[in-house]
Order: C-alpha cells, then sequence, then structure tokens
C-alpha cells in the first residue's frame, strides 16, 4: 500500500485528541512490575488507519522493559474505530506514529 505524506485531512480518534488521551487514561493500566521498580518510560507505536477507520498493523517502534509494550498495544487494539484520513476527497490509509507515556503519581 501506499503511505501518503501529504494528506488533506489526518485520521482523528471520534472526538478528537482529548477524547483519545480520556480512553487511554481509562484503558492503559500500569503494569504491576513496573510499579514495583518505579519505572516511567515512553513508548512509541505505530498502527496504521485504514479506508474504512480501522486499525491495524500495531507494533512498537520503541519500547521500554517493564511490561509496558504489550498493555500499550493491547490500550491501541481495543480503540474504536477512528475517522479515516483523506486525500483529494476520498479516505486512504495512513500510518499513525503515537507515544504513550508512562508515569508515576
Amino acid at each position: 500500500g501506499h503511505f501518503f505524506k501529504a494528506i488533506d485531512t489526518m485520521p482523528e480518534f471520534p472526538g478528537g485528541i482529548p477524547a483519545m488521551n480520556d480512553f487511554l487514561k481509562k484503558n492503559l493500566h500500569y503494569p504491576s512490575q513496573a510499579l514495583e521498580n518505579q519505572i516511567e518510560g515512553t513508548i512509541f507505536i505505530t498502527f496504521t488507519i485504514e479506508e474504512n477507520g480501522k486499525i491495524t498493523s500495531v507494533s512498537v517502534m520503541r519500547g521500554v522493559d517493564g511490561g509496558f509494550d504489550d498493555e500499550a498495544l493491547r490500550a491501541i487494539q481495543s480503540m474504536p474505530d477512528w475517522r479515516p484520513g483523506y486525500k483529494n476527497g476520498k479516505p486512504v490509509r495512513v500510518q499513525i506514529n503515537l507515544p504513550i507515556k508512562f508515569q508515576l503519581f
């Protein structure tokens, strides 16, 4: 498939960034191993939003030890369908890179 760098409309989580942050807050569970060892970190996840808004090809670009990777992948895969990206009025597949930050409070 072709990935276009120049997209007219980027894909969007339903409700936009604030809704996505809320979703991640509710759905990401801090891995117990990481809690015990007081590990924090940012994981970079890459995935594709298909023409129909489905999320596919979810993988970790850069991970952190402590069980974060599996948790981040699980959360992304459980997301609702996105609004697809558009180019020239047609939906196109778009690759998204998303940092997910795990922080202890």
